[in-house]
Formats: C-alpha cells, sequence, structure tokens
C-alpha cells in the first residue's frame, strides 16, 4: 500500500506523470458524462442530466488545461530531437526512419497547436480552425508511425527472442519489452481513432464519435500510458 501511495506522489510530482493523471480525469469525465447525458435525457432524470453536463464542461476545463501547459512543451521536444537526430544509435534503419519522421511531426504539432489556441483566445487574428486540423492530422500522422515503429521493433524482438534460452533473464526481458510495445500499440490504436473523428467531415468517421465514445478510447489510451510509466518507474 505505501508502495503505490509513494508511487503516485512521485507521479504527482513530475510533469508528465501529473499530465498523464490529467488526461485519464479528463477522458474518464467524458465517459461517465457522455454515458449519463442521453441516458437521463431518455429516461427525463434531471439530476442525472445535470451531473452528466457538469462531468462533459469538467473535461472540457481539464482538456483546455492541457492545452495551455503544452505552450512550454517545445523547448523539451526540441532538445528530444536534436539528442536523438538521425538515430545513430539505432541497429535498425526503419526503427531510425520511422522515429526521426515521428520526432518531425511532433516538434511541427506543438506551434500549430499553439496557433490554433491563439486564434481561440483572440490573440491573433487568424481562423483557429485551419490550425486545429493542421495540428490533428500531425498527431495522427505521429501515432500512426508510432504504430508502425512498434510492430517494427516487435518483429525485431521476436527474432532475437528465437536465439534466447527458454526462461533465461535474456528472454524474460525480450518478452516484457514485446508486451510494453503491445501496450504502445494498443494507446497509440485508441488515440488515433480519436484523432480520426477530430479530423474534417468526410475523412473515415471524423466526426461521428458519440462523447462516451471518445472518452472511452482516450481512457484506454491514458490507462496503458499510466501502466507503462508504473512499470518503468514503480517496479
Amino acid at each position: 500500500m505505501q508502495q503505490s501511495v509513494d508511487c503516485l506522489i512521485r507521479v504527482l510530482e513530475s510533469y508528465r506523470g501529473r499530465d498523464k493523471l490529467i488526461r485519464t480525469l479528463c477522458y474518464g469525465s467524458q465517459l461517465v458524462g457522455g454515458l449519463l447525458s442521453p441516458k437521463a435525457e431518455a429516461e427525463a432524470d434531471a439530476s442525472f442530466h445535470n451531473l452528466g453536463k457538469s462531468l462533459l464542461l469538467f473535461s472540457a476545463q481539464l482538456s483546455h488545461c492541457r492545452t495551455v501547459l503544452r505552450l512550454f512543451d517545445d523547448l523539451s521536444m526540441l532538445a528530444y530531437s536534436y539528442t536523438y537526430g538521425f538515430g545513430a544509435k539505432e541497429k535498425d534503419g526503419i526503427v531510425r526512419w520511422i522515429s526521426v519522421l515521428t520526432n518531425v511531426a511532433d516538434q511541427l504539432y506543438y506551434p500549430c497547436e499553439h496557433v490554433a489556441w491563439a486564434a481561440d483566445a483572440h490573440l491573433v487574428g487568424v481562423k483557429s480552425e485551419r490550425w486545429w486540423h493542421v495540428s490533428t492530422v500531425l498527431w495522427g500522422t505521429s501515432l500512426l508511425l508510432a504504430i508502425l515503429r512498434s510492430l517494427r521493433v516487435r518483429t525485431l524482438l521476436r527474432k532475437e527472442l528465437r536465439r534466447c534460452a527458454k526462461g533465461g533473464s535474456s528472454y524474460v526481458q525480450i518478452h516484457r519489452q514485446m508486451q510494453v510495445e503491445l501496450l504502445s500499440i494498443l494507446g497509440s490504436m485508441t488515440d488515433l481513432s480519436n484523432a480520426i473523428h477530430w479530423m474534417p467531415h468526410g475523412f473515415l468517421w471524423a466526426g461521428r464519435f458519440p462523447p462516451w465514445l471518445v472518452g472511452l478510447m482516450g481512457t484506454i489510451s491514458s490507462l496503458v500510458a499510466l501502466i507503462k510509466m508504473n512499470a518503468g518507474d514503480c517496479d
């Protein structure tokens, strides 16, 4: 119990950990609020309807909070991209170039989102819709590349696993890495489904998700991120 509490405190004290918890609350509130609102409307239950509406508003405020906090992420992303460079330390060329393209998409995402946010806040005289669409496309591109990278890494790990003695320390470690990559694929796929939903109407299922489904997809990806963080920091 104490170990779990200490782990939670460490998560809350870090920017990335706090963001993941806020994200989980954001999508979780949207999931529950989205489920309550139509049900309460059908049953004419004002209390449930008001609760659902409040949860959706709470979710929107948390989402806005994360958008504002991301105003300060450009330099950290730039530092990461600079450190990674062209991935000279990567053994596999496909993984290297997928990672480079992912970094480019992520780096471009932040300024586009900042412009969209500034336009909504009436700080700049441009229409925000186009910039939100561009940032969503960049986010979706990054997620798609992340899925491809994880699939490639799993393929390489599977080949390496065949050369290890079953039950040995190397076998266990590689098997665990494969599970982490599988979680990454699940998280990226659920996020990608939401990214497509927020793209311009007419593209695949853009605009067709009800609020609860957006919340469900986001909650799954958020829980995946927390599980991965817990596996890495709180063993």
